[in-house]
């Protein structure tokens, strides 16, 4: 039987090997003087020596000899100087290897924490940005810097250390060489001084450099060295589709709360899930009845899946009645094989009377393997649950005893006249109010305080704490339990409605910001509108930055928010690197301007950032996710909008191109016709010079001459519509007489008039119009040669004027073929002729430029049906006259 190689691994295997990125190779120590950066640079000579371009980035020689030798056969290139509380630190200068482009660059002490100010926090960081340009790196690694084994290096050497990098560094590396050295050897060495001066050898090998330390040390690198072979291995095996014993797949899900615990959760799950060669989930479970509303600890359950996410994981928060259900339910839904979680830090009266979160997974997990973590022991001593620690400031405490001593002080004046048992009532009122303004902490203060006022003031003997009728124990009782029960209760419905006013007032903001969007299509638009509801929703000045031509530019911000050079570099690197950037990330964390990319599934369209208003106001992991949300958002309208000013660009370019036709379609029969009348007169007149008589060669000039004043006018409109689109079009208006606009017109006219009667009504006393004369004299002869075209030869045109409103009105009526209610206005509209079938040749032009003229005097010009059949153009001048403008 074939055996073919699986093409889902074929595309991992492809999408894990990109071309474009350099090659990291990590030399792998235990501890520090194995020879680490020795052996890196002997394999960057012999490189060298085979042709390859190589360069120094960073390398620390701890001042050893043979090291700087080493160091001395290559080029180095210069670090960054850093100022730092008044001392200057050497650092790796990104830019300087990105501006040379070597081959391969030598880069020590990978998991190196960077001087403040610098680009990246931590050097892994910088060489990630070194291997996305294409260059390939060597750099230096001790197994103690590993993240997920960061608890267990700190159990085992008793020291914590604080400059880790996320494990998937190592999982992206393309090969790892590990340097070993045995403990006794290294121990010489150490003594010997060629791992650090004396006196700090001598205090390294009490502290540190101890045997069983290193012996540990050394058996953790050669573990992971030997998984990384072993992932490798089963690679290539299952590429090539190479039979071998696969064990199944394995879906992990580790538990997560704001417990000191939880990061220790997260890395061994990490560990694990290498070990399974399995996927992995860090979930967080929000119980819908009791909402973690305390700052610190979302703050502290936002670290933990940020770290989760570092380590590989898929971080996810839901939401349930309670944790058990909302894990089990998730697992079933999602295939998880294994759920990992803590083991309870509660005392064991508590597991007892709340229950236990571990016993109810286990008894209800069914197929699904349930893995408890113990904690350190300093983690594992009973501590008071958040809910029963004491509430600041203390002047609620205060407060809740005033309201007892308030109620005392009422039971007091009226304990004559009532039943002790009736003012237990003034207590529980007491015990609400307190739930409900103080919190938990004073409400319970005020239940055992109210019973015990209760007894000392109220239930006689008086003043005193004994109990003459032995029924009261069960009224102090039953008031202890009610009083507990509502204080939980309702402090318990008052965390849940700040709970869910916070929750209410993100979907509402999400809401409002994408019901403007939607109503949004202009680009402008879309800017305000996410401009306004981020700095509303963030209290923060924002900023939207939008490519042109190649590089990104500030397209609208907010008021007096101006980005200045560094912030704009911020934003650069955000959009070439689609990356987020900028205050609070881990790049170029120093700057004032946090940036994000506004990336959609077609691309990057954009970078979105935000400053805050105040120093030291940072945004909270909600606000984090919520500003994405916004982003996400603010993507998609941006890049609708850029695709409406596309579609809106091609459809104007459509419509010229169609203009184009037109304007070919319509003018080239008009030219053509007296271009061939005067070419046909003019060879006559050449070529039958001799034998043509007088009348035919004058008949001959005056055609030539009429298409050619025909020529003229056509060439003369396409002059005059070009200058009215342009507003090169100048008026010089000066009273004018209507009646001599009319002759004037007529007069050009002349023989086009045909067998028309033109019957002209101009009242005597009309006054005088304020125009451009030769332009209105255009605007008369294009109506009227339009009613000529459309009318029968014999017809009668009517030209009248009357005042109306202020304006004169000259109406010009024919008795022709009329014009379709439906065209009535389109008439005006360049290149625009009523379909008929019978042809009438023309351009189109003459009312859309009569229209022209006519607006540029502030004027009016429309046409109607006439009674009886024919239409009647309408052109309408204000009397008030206007001065000489442009338009």
């Amino acid at each position: 039987m074939e055996t073919r190689p699986d093409p889902d691994e074929l595309l991992k295997h492809v999408e894990t090997e990109d071309a474009t990125r350099g090659k990291l190779k990590i030399f792998l120590g235990y501890v520090a003087g194995v020879g680490k950066t020795y052996a890196m640079l002997e394999a960057a000579h012999q490189r060298k020596e085979q042709g390859w371009d190589v360069a120094v980035g960073y390398v620390e020689t701890h001042k050893r000899a043979e090291t700087e030798e080493l160091v001395a056969g290559l080029e180095v290139l210069p670090c960054k100087q850093v100022q730092y509380h008044n001392v200057t630190l050497s650092e790796l200068d990104v830019d300087a290897v990105l501006a040379r482009r070597p081959k391969l660059v030598l880069i020590d002490e990978f998991a190196h924490t960077n001087a403040p100010g610098s680009r990246h926090p931590k050097r892994f960081q910088d060489v990630e940005e070194i291997l996305d340009a294409g260059i390939d790196v060597y750099t230096t690694l001790n197994i103690q810097h590993l993240e997920s084994l960061n608890d267990i290096v700190a159990q085992v050497t008793g020291v914590i250390v604080r400059e880790t990098i996320p494990d998937r560094v190592i999982d992206e590396a393309s090969e790892i060489e590990v340097i070993d050295l045995p403990p006794d050897e290294l121990l010489v060495r150490l003594k010997e001084g060629k791992v650090y001066i004396p006196e700090q050898a001598s205090r390294a090998i009490d502290k540190f450099f101890r045997k069983g330390n290193l012996t540990a040390l050394r058996e953790m690198a050669l573990r992971r060295a030997a998984e990384r072979v072993d992932d490798q291995m089963r690679s290539y095996m299952q590429t090539r589709a190479i039979a071998g014993p696969w064990a199944a797949g394995e879906r992990l899900l580790v538990c997560i709360s704001p417990s000191p615990l939880a990061e220790k959760l997260i890395r061994t799950t990490r560990r694990l899930a290498d070990e399974l060669n399995a996927e992995w989930v860090a979930v967080y479970v929000e119980i819908a009845s009791k909402p973690e509303n305390d700052p610190a600890n979302r703050e502290r359950i936002g670290q933990t899946l940020q770290l989760a996410e570092e380590l590989g994981a898929t971080s996810i928060t839901l939401a349930g009645r309670s944790i058990h259900e909302a894990v089990l339910d998730y697992a079933r839904k999602h295939n998880i094989t294994k759920v990992v979680l803590g083991k309870p830090l509660k005392p064991r009266w508590q597991e007892i009377i709340q229950g236990s979160v571990v016993d109810q997974l286990i008894y209800a997990s069914g197929d699904i393997d349930v893995y408890v973590i113990s904690a350190r022991t300093e983690l594992t001593k009973p501590i008071i649950p958040a809910d029963w620690q004491p509430h600041r400031p203390a002047g609620r405490y205060m407060l809740s005893m005033g309201l007892v001593a308030l109620s005392t002080l009422l039971g007091f004046t009226v304990r004559g006249t009532l039943e002790p048992t009736n003012l237990v009532m003034l207590y529980l009122a007491s015990v609400v109010i307190s739930a409900i303004f103080l919190g938990r902490g004073p409400s319970l203060l005020a239940a055992v305080a109210g019973v015990l006022a209760f007894d000392f003031f109220l239930v006689p003997p008086y003043h005193t704490l004994a109990v003459g009728d032995t029924q009261y124990l069960i009224t102090f009782a039953v008031l202890l339990v009610i009083s507990l029960i509502i204080s939980s209760l309702t402090a318990q419905s008052h965390e849940q409605a700040e709970a869910a006013i916070r929750r209410e007032a993100q979907t509402s903001s999400l809401y409002n910001l994408g019901r403007d969007l939607t109503s949004a299509t202009d680009l402008d638009n879309v800017a305000n509108i996410i401009i306004s509801h981020i700095a509303q929703a963030f209290g923060r000045e924002v900023v939207i930055f939008l490519p042109e031509n190649g590089s990104i530019h500030p397209f609208a911000s907010s008021p007096d928010y101006h980005p200045d050079e560094h912030e704009l570099a911020v934003a650069t690197w955000t959009f070439e690197h689609n990356q987020p950037a900028g205050r609070g990330t881990d790049t170029l964390p120093a700057a004032s301007i946090r940036c994000l990319p506004l990336r959609t599934s077609n691309g990057l369209v954009g970078v979105l950032g935000v400053r805050p208003k105040e120093e030291g106001n940072f945004l909270t992991p909600e606000q984090r996710q919520t500003l994405t949300a916004f982003s996400n958002q603010a993507a998609l309208a941006i890049e609708r909008a850029s695709l409406a000013e596309q579609a809106r660009r091609a459809e104007l370019l459509q419509a010229a191109e169609k203009l184009q036709t037109a304007l070919l379609n319509s003018i080239s029969h008009d030219l053509r016709t007296p271009l061939v009348s005067i070419t046909g007169a003019l060879t006559s007149l050449d070529e039958q010079a001799e034998t043509i008589d007088d009348e035919n060669r004058r008949s001959l000039v005056v055609t030539a001459r009429e298409e050619a004043e025909r020529l003229n006018r056509l060439v003369g409109n396409l002059l005059s519509m070009t200058r009215i689109e342009s507003g090169a079009i100048k008026l010089h208006s000066e009273p004018g007489d209507i009646e001599d606009v009319i002759g004037t017109a007529l007069e050009q006219l002349g023989k086009r008039l045909g067998q028309h009667d033109v019957k002209v009504d101009i009242p005597a006393d009309y006054p005088l119009v304020s125009m451009d004369f030769t332009l209105m004299v255009q605007v008369v002869v294009n109506v009227l040669e339009n009613a000529i075209k459309y009318s029968a030869d014999d017809s009668l045109i009517e030209v009248s004027a009357h005042l109306a409103d202020d304006k004169s009105r000259l109406q010009i009526a024919d008795r022709g073929v009329g014009i379709p209610p439906e065209d009535l206005l389109r008439v005006f509209d360049k290149f625009y002729r009523v379909q008929r079938p019978e042809s009438v040749s023309g351009t189109g032009l003459g009312l859309s430029i009569s229209k022209g003229i006519v607006e540029a005097h502030h004027g009016n010009i429309y046409a109607s049906a006439r009674e009886n059949g024919g239409t009647i153009v309408t052109v309408e001048l204000p009397l008030n006259g206007i001065e000489d403008q442009g338009r």
